[in-house]
């Protein structure tokens, strides 16, 4: 898989501590935020269109592939911090957001801590923690973190088992095929991946969605079995103003399955004067 930016920028973001920022395009800023494990690639399939018409900011979060690595736990008020020092930085003070899974509860703290930093929020496959959070199956939750697998390549194809729809996959194996087979070539240190579980363990913006200001559009597959869609009805029934858009038969990374559906929500969200196609 080649990535087809100009080469990874570095920004520090706290002392000792950097990320590394795939820049790609040329517009107004959008800053994404990938999930559990995933480095900027998880984006890969959407960015043919998105950078046509935005100066997209993909972060590797602490830890992930060239950022420094992680010592300790991690917080998703840190993880917000960094996403508004990057935004500083390499945005121009302040962009659109779209953050997915993992990355969708570090762009919802990112909204709460640094609202000026956000023009719009784009959530996908996310959801609020807490008591107000729709659970997944055991079994599924235990999958996503390779169930019983004694090594990291099976632990993530295991994954991919309920990431994607049972569809897609009979569909387009050669992506799940390109995806375990990039992870096995960059692994994901096992202190980081801790470390970023522990952090969605203790994600709760339940109580605080109110307070988020920035036009929010939620987007979630309706077969999603890492993040059940009730949660993507809560977020939309909380965040004042918010818009809801599903997905029909799309698993949890939707965005992946149909990247041409996903570019031209985004483009109508982001106010771009002409989407994917035309």
């Amino acid at each position: 898989m080649v990535w087809p930016d100009d080469g990874p920028m570095r920004v520090q973001v706290a002392p000792g501590q950097s990320v590394v920022v795939h820049e790609i395009g040329a517009g107004p800023p959008i800053c994404c935020i990938p999930g559990l494990g995933a480095d900027h690639t998880a984006f890969a399939r959407n960015l043919g269109d998105l950078a046509a018409r935005h100066r997209c900011l993909v972060v590797d979060q602490r830890g992930i592939g060239a950022s420094d690595p992680v010592e300790g736990a991690l917080s998703m008020a840190e993880l917000a911090d960094d996403m508004a020092r990057v935004i500083a930085e390499r945005g121009g003070g302040r962009a659109d957001v779209f953050g997915v899974s993992m990355g969708g509860m570090v762009a919802q703290h990112l909204a709460l801590r640094h609202p000026h930093r956000v023009r719009r929020l784009v959530l996908g496959c996310t959801g609020p923690g807490g008591p107000r959070a729709v659970r997944a199956d055991p079994e599924v939750t235990r999958a996503l973190l390779g169930g019983d697998a004694r090594d990291p390549v099976t632990a993530y194809r295991r994954a991919c088992q309920v990431m994607y729809s049972d569809s897609f996959q009979r569909a387009h194996p050669e992506v799940v095929e390109a995806a375990v087979a990039w992870r096995a070539q960059h692994l994901v240190r096992g202190p980081t991946f801790r470390a970023q579980w522990a952090a969605i363990r203790g994600h709760d913006t339940g109580g605080d969605l109110a307070r988020i200001t920035a036009p929010t559009l939620v987007l979630h597959g309706d077969r999603d079995r890492v993040m059940p869609p009730g949660n993507a009805s809560v977020l939309a029934s909380q965040i004042p103003g918010a818009q809801l858009t599903w997905f029909p038969g799309a698993g949890h990374l939707f965005f992946q399955e149909d990247p041409l559906a996903t570019d031209r929500v985004l483009a109508r969200w982001l106010g771009d004067p002409e989407g994917p196609g035309g």
